[in-house]
């Protein structure tokens, strides 16, 4: 039992999430097959993972700044819809541009929805905000593993076409949430009260190193979510293997999202960054360069220790600017993703100029630099628990 957070909540938030990314998820599945289509390249088809990463990123701080000052519990069930239409047009769009244009929007539902879903986990964690942070994040890492079988599935049974099946999830959850947001809305602090208080300070030296860290993270996660089908295909392997070893990959991020904020609630937030990044590096090249096996085994460690720090780094960002969780939230998240597109689409270079196993070998980059950075990370304030506007359940 985690003391102190809310289950119902958490469920609820975290169902959005997995939701949320389901959509998101199922984009790398779709590379192959849509670089098969249309007759593109290495940098074109990475260029639709940074439509849909730009697109959260630049928008993601703007839905934090909103939610912060007006409060925004709409996003909750109108970013999960959006984000599985946008995806869901994807295998029916007529061109190139319409497809990069139908990624877009489903970008746009990603960053209204995880600004807002961070800030309310944050409320409803209680004392627990690594742990319960955690649970938030496993939502999403599923949701990531669970797209690209979805996806894969969807595609086998109707070509292309089939894409529109991943509008349903963000529907059927979106509904949902719509009858459980007044009960989310119960964990909203009290206003009077929060106005009464002294506003905290933020860390902006803190919260610079922060997103340094988060960048670089993203090297390593989104160069491998985009790369690794692809990798696969180019090693005489099928596109539904390739398929697999992602979602190996992503579902080890999540296994390792359930470790990592308990033990980040024991032994520190930084101490474990640090032992994510340090043992990254090893296993990325232990996946490139030998394969096989031995390589699926270090593919999943490494979706683990790479992935798993999520949660971790959200709730660093919340304890870094206080008085705006939900602005804190859209930066480390929106960071990560938006970073993520701009280096996967530089690896897609470097993949068209030389060739993809120097683009995967990069990725074994970032960590390393995290490692160095996360050492000159300030300590983390105990976050000040908000008090709700009403008792709950």
């Amino acid at each position: 039992m985690l003391a102190g957070v809310d289950r119902k909540a958490m469920a609820a938030l975290s169902t959005g999430h997995l939701a949320t990314d389901v959509a998101q998820g199922a984009l790398p599945a779709l590379l192959p097959y849509l670089k098969d289509e249309y007759g593109l390249s290495y940098t074109m088809t990475a260029a639709l993972v940074l439509c849909s990463t730009v697109a959260s990123s630049v928008i993601q701080p703007l839905f934090g700044f909103w939610s912060d000052a007006r409060g925004a519990l709409w996003l909750l069930p109108s970013g999960v819809v959006l984000s599985g239409l946008g995806m869901a047009l994807v295998g029916v769009a007529p061109s190139y541009p319409l497809v990069a244009l139908a990624v877009l929007v489903s970008g746009i539902g990603v960053a209204a929805f995880h600004p807002e879903g961070s800030k309310f986990a944050s409320y409803a964690s209680g004392a627990k905000r690594a742990s319960g942070m955690s649970l938030f994040s496993i939502g999403g890492n599923v949701g990531f593993g669970l797209g690209p079988l979805f996806a894969a599935a969807s595609l086998g049974a109707l070509g292309l076409h089939g894409t529109l099946l991943l509008v349903v999830p963000g529907v059927v959850v979106g509904v949902a949430l719509v009858s459980l947001i007044p009960y989310l809305a119960r964990f909203a602090p009290d206003h009077r009260v929060e106005r009464a208080r002294p506003r905290e300070p933020s860390d902006s030296r803190g919260m610079t190193l922060l997103l340094a860290v988060v960048g670089l993270r993203s090297l390593a996660h989104m160069g491998l979510f985009a790369f690794i089908p692809l990798w696969e295909v180019s090693n005489g392997a099928s596109k539904t293997h390739g398929t697999a070893m992602l979602t190996v990959f992503l579902i080890a991020g999540a296994i390792g999202t359930i470790f990592g904020g308990s033990l980040a609630d024991r032994f520190g937030l930084r101490r474990i960054l640090i032992l994510s990044f340090v043992v990254s590096v090893p296993l990325t090249l232990t996946y490139v360069l030998v394969g096989g096996a031995l390589g699926t085994v270090a593919l999943a460690l490494d979706g683990a220790a790479v992935i798993g720090t999520f949660g971790l780094t959200i709730v660093m960002s919340q304890q870094y600017m206080p008085a705006r969780v939900a602005m804190a939230s859209g930066l480390s998240i929106g960071l990560a993703i938006g970073l993520g597109g701009v280096a996967a689409t530089a690896l897609g270079a470097i993949a068209d100029t030389i060739d993809l196993r120097t683009a995967l070998l990069l990725t074994a980059a970032g960590p390393a630099l995290c490692a160095v950075l996360t050492l000159r990370l300030p300590p983390v304030r105990r976050a000040r628990l908000s008090e709700p506007a009403a008792s709950t359940i």
